[in-house]
């Protein structure tokens, strides 16, 4: 089969597009012929060889990233009932890595494909829409709220815009140059600015009329992240659901105090409920499925692999990123 494979840390052009051997289901396993596999922001800081508590541990190399996975179960292994076979399925935790033509995963960890979901859908629901509906509940948004969510046309922003935007909040959303601004603007945003533009804070809190922000969700970090801090309500809630710039921001905790401010990295609280993935991934699928939230997705052929890492990284992406064998 064809895999992308790295050999060595460093930039997306150390990828390789190769031929290696095709993957046997073990025992409790089922090989899945890929149809689509998730890219996600992580894997970029892994590629590149950054280490870090809150990353998963960096792999030996030579290997194969990418654990979203859609297509369809060609073979099973031992003790896996044969009825897989010609299943349409998605998993989370496919193996040796998603990029690649074939992938094997527990049996256990895989979910049908309900009717209505195509393969890049799936994919891009299993991880990050997983994570926004978790995202979700932890921020407990209600039709008062006006929220605020920056790296809003990301693959989880565009995500929380929408559930917001359903749930009758105020929804103003925050996202990197022109194009960005339409797609957020087009998904039910009140609201949408560009935060590349020197004052957006101030725009927005012109156009709030004196009404000011309950939520933020911020899913970029940084410079943009304390913009748009400023711009929350005494007793509002501040959650932390990525980091697109990769700097940090840390609000003064004076400030919290005084202004009775809720701050809650969503990410770190998230990592200690891995007994919860299931349910949360069966309820993304299904959301997808019904049309209650719809994930923006651009595509990249599989040997184009080192070119949808380096867009990612310059945040040139709209949505989800998905590879397609």
């Amino acid at each position: 089969m064809h895999a992308v494979v790295l050999h060595a840390f460093g930039p997306a052009g150390n990828f390789r597009y190769e031929t290696v051997p095709d993957p046997e289901p073990g025992p409790g396993q089922v090989r899945i012929a890929v149809k689509a596999a998730g890219v996600h922001l992580v894997e970029t800081m892994m590629r590149s060889g950054v280490a870090s508590d809150s990353l998963p541990p960096l792999p030996e190399l030579p290997a194969v990233f990418g654990g979203e996975v859609a297509g369809r179960v060609d073979a099973v292994g031992p003790e896996v009932d044969p009825a897989w076979i010609g299943r349409d399925v998605v998993t989370s935790a496919g193996q040796p890595g998603g990029y690649a033509e074939l992938a094997v995963a527990d049996v256990a960890s895989v979910h049908r494909l309900p009717r209505e979901l195509g393969y890049e859908t799936a994919a891009a629901m299993i991880v990050t829409g997983c994570t926004a509906l978790e995202f979700l509940d932890v921020a407990r948004l209600t039709s008062d709220d006006v929220v605020l969510v920056t790296s809003a046309a990301g693959g989880i922003g565009r995500l929380v815009v929408q559930y917001a935007h359903a749930l009758g909040a105020t929804v103003i959303g925050a996202a990197g140059g022109p194009a960005k601004v339409a797609a957020v603007r087009e998904l039910g945003a009140d609201l949408a600015v560009d935060y590349d533009e020197p004052g957006w804070e101030r725009l927005v809190a012109d156009r709030l009329g004196g009404r000011t922000v309950t939520a933020l969700l911020d899913g970029v970090g940084g410079d943009k992240a304390r913009a748009a801090f400023e711009l929350l309500a005494d007793g509002g809630r501040y959650l932390t659901i990525g980091n697109a710039s990769q700097k940090d921001f840390q609000p003064d905790p004076e400030t919290l105090k005084e202004r009775d401010l809720t701050v809650t990295d969503a990410l770190l609280l998230l990592l200690g409920k891995p007994e919860q993935k299931p349910e949360y991934e069966a309820r993304a699928l299904a959301a997808a499925a019904e049309g209650t939230l719809t994930p923006g997705v651009q595509p990249f052929p599989l040997s184009q692999t080192a070119a949808a890492h380096a867009a990612l990284e310059s945040r040139a992406t709209t949505g989800k990123v998905v590879l397609i064998p």
